[in-house]
């Protein structure tokens, strides 16, 4: 049977109460790890750190997710997943109400880790229930429902926040977003029926470290992830220093970019449930051309806004096809493996705003100009590794 399907159905009539309480939470958490982005320059200037040492914002809450994801996972394997969310959504709202209250560079760091803690474990848990909760061909197509929680925080969240930061002070993003976390943590209470773990069988869910094959998909994740937070992670000061944009006008611009993402994690979703690893590698490919492409198009107004939305598209319309196929991968523990993955996304995005910052310290290629191809470079080892992947599944299905 498969794993993904085997836990106790949520008493529930429909699916649709239980996905909504998922958005919810998600949207409040998307916005906490995208908002950094717009209020970069704002919130470098107010702690006196360069935008490189402010870009580690995010690369921290990244690692935070890929380091603290699985050992929550582990260590709370035993709970019910109605309050393992719970619990994650208190951690959450700890998180950013600390982070509205940092006096300094360092206690914000702690507080965005905190509130990564959270992150991993509950897109993990909740793609799982998501996918269990519908038919085995729209488990793509749930898991994409569950995300748009995500994709919505970055056309609502984001922009909003960053208007609330430039106009208020970025202290008061951090408040509206402890204040979301609450409504999400009444949501989860109320919507969110009790839901069983499908085993509390620890070496089971361990077992999926010992296969090669999750390694391969981690790492397909990883960069294919990557390539897009190595510039969307500077967004804002291409927007600004390059493409001659108001600074006002970046919150607009991101509006632009989140449509971008919630069509191209619908459309992710659909191509997956019908041709998984096609529509993987078809996306990757464009992902990578329209990165590519932006290195140009970022010194023009009007071709940028369109490289922009393109990029949303491709860039969260690979999302729920990983999220699927490491489920694919590993079904005797789909918990870990899922949680597994998301922190694979966020060390994606740890890595790619490293990499973005270094090419901007070291000046290479032109600093700020060259993080778009670079950026290419990047999702261009994850269409590798995702080559590498598709050809073990074909080995997998012949033996």
């Amino acid at each position: 049977m498969d794993a993904v399907n085997t836990e106790n159905k949520p008493a529930s009539k429909s699916p649709t109460l239980a996905l909504l309480a998922l958005t919810i939470g998600a949207f409040a958490i998307g916005m906490t790890e995208f908002i950094i982005m717009g209020l970069l320059p704002e919130v470098a200037e107010s702690l006196q750190v360069s935008i490189p040492l402010a870009g580690l914002l995010i690369t921290g809450y990244a690692l935070g997710v890929a380091i603290g994801a699985p050992i929550i996972t582990v260590a709370t394997h035993r709970m019910k997943r109605k309050q393992l969310l719970l619990f994650l959504m208190i951690l959450f709202i700890s998180g950013n109400a600390l982070a509205a209250l940092a006096p300094n560079y360092g206690v914000l760091m702690v507080a965005r880790i905190v509130a990564a803690l959270t992150h991993g474990s509950f897109f993990g848990v909740g793609s799982v229930i998501a996918a269990g909760l519908v038919p085995k061909e729209k488990r793509a197509g749930a898991i994409a429902i569950m995300f748009t929680g995500l994709t919505l925080a970055n056309i609502l969240g984001v922009p909003i926040g960053t208007f609330i930061g430039q106009a208020f002070g970025w202290r008061s993003t951090f408040w509206a977003i402890t204040i979301l976390g609450l409504i999400a943590l009444i949501g989860i209470a109320v919507l969110v029926p009790k839901v069983e773990s499908a085993s509390s069988n620890l070496k089971q869910e361990l077992s999926v470290l010992r296969k090669p094959t999750v390694y391969i998909a981690l790492l397909m994740t990883t960069f294919g992830n990557g390539g897009l937070f190595t510039v969307f992670t500077y967004i804002s000061p291409i927007l600004t220093d390059i493409t001659k944009f108001p600074v006002n006008s970046v919150s607009y611009i991101l509006v632009l970019f989140g449509i971008g993402i919630t069509l191209g994690n619908i459309i992710g979703g659909k191509l997956a449930d019908r041709k998984l690893m096609p529509s993987l590698l078809g996306i990757l490919v464009v992902l990578a051309i329209v990165l590519a492409v932006f290195s140009i198009t970022d010194q023009h107004k009007v071709p940028a806004l369109i490289t922009i939305f393109i990029l949303g598209m491709a860039a969260f319309g690979i999302i729920p096809g990983l999220q699927l196929h490491m489920l694919n991968t590993a079904k005797e523990a789909p918990t870990l493996a899922s949680t597994l993955n998301v922190a694979a996304f966020n060390l994606g995005n740890a890595l790619g705003a490293y990499i973005g910052g270094l090419v901007i310290d070291l000046q290479f290629g032109g600093g700020l100009t060259a993080v778009p191809w670079v950026a290419s470079i990047v999702t261009v080892v994850g269409i590798l590794f995702t080559l590498w992947g598709a050809q073990q599944q074909k080995k997998s299905i012949r033996h």
